[in-house]
């Protein structure tokens, strides 16, 4: 004779069964797909019905940015591009172009250009500053413990390529634009990360100007 089940463990039974359910069919949902080849075009051609500029104009062939004030886009993650492009659209981070095109794109636009841009060969840049690389490469490498500054390679990785989904790569970005980022940290003109407006507010200058100068030189 089999022993009797108690209602209540046919119940929790019965809710095992509605979970597993539930999960099977959530993890079946297609992700999201992105397409890189309308990315690149939206990237060339804008969308003038939409009022979207075309980027290559501020960031180049293939997002290769020759304008230093530029960021230059090849290689870039594409989940810090999305956050990036997302960010413009609301009050963390401003720029009188950027915050106009950002609030034109719909979330496949985002997706795509960031797909596109990810593919891309970013290209070398190189330091300027032969005085100041030396400082820059100390503290990137180990930071400035003494005004609790972390190494910049913790999070960038030690050749600039960056955490996929976490943080940027930096390798070889031009340094007129990495000193005008640092910059904005440090004043609260950019706001959308809490880590890099603290760790901005402990450079001086001539750190700030050092660090900009070694990136460049990252490959």
């Amino acid at each position: 004779m089999k022993p009797a089940t108690s209602p209540f463990v046919k119940f929790a039974y019965l809710l095992l069964l509605v979970y597993a359910s539930l999960t099977q069919a959530n993890d079946s949902k297609p992700a999201v797909e992105s397409d890189p080849v309308k990315g690149g075009t939206l990237y060339a051609n804008g969308d003038a019905s939409r009022g979207i500029l075309a980027c290559v104009a501020c960031h180049g062939a293939a997002g290769n940015s020759t304008i230093t004030q530029n960021p230059k886009l090849a290689g870039q993650h594409a989940a810090y591009l999305k956050k990036q492009l997302y960010d413009f659209q609301g009050p963390n981070r401003n720029n009188a172009i950027m915050t106009g095109i950002a609030k034109a794109l719909d979330d496949s636009d985002i997706r795509n250009l960031a797909a596109y841009l990810d593919q891309q060969k970013p290209a070398p840049g190189a330091a300027r500053n032969k005085n100041t690389v030396e400082l820059g490469k100390k503290i990137y490498r180990a930071g400035i413990a003494e005004k609790n500054v972390p190494a910049c390679a913790g999070c960038h990785s030690p050749n600039g390529a960056g955490i996929p989904a976490q943080f940027a790569r930096v390798a070889g970005q031009h340094q007129d634009y990495t000193l005008a980022q640092l910059t904005n940290f440090r004043t609260g003109a950019r706001m959308n990360s809490a880590q890099m407006t603290a760790i901005g507010k402990r450079l001086s200058d001539e750190e700030m100007q050092a660090v900009a100068d070694y990136i460049a030189g990252l490959k």
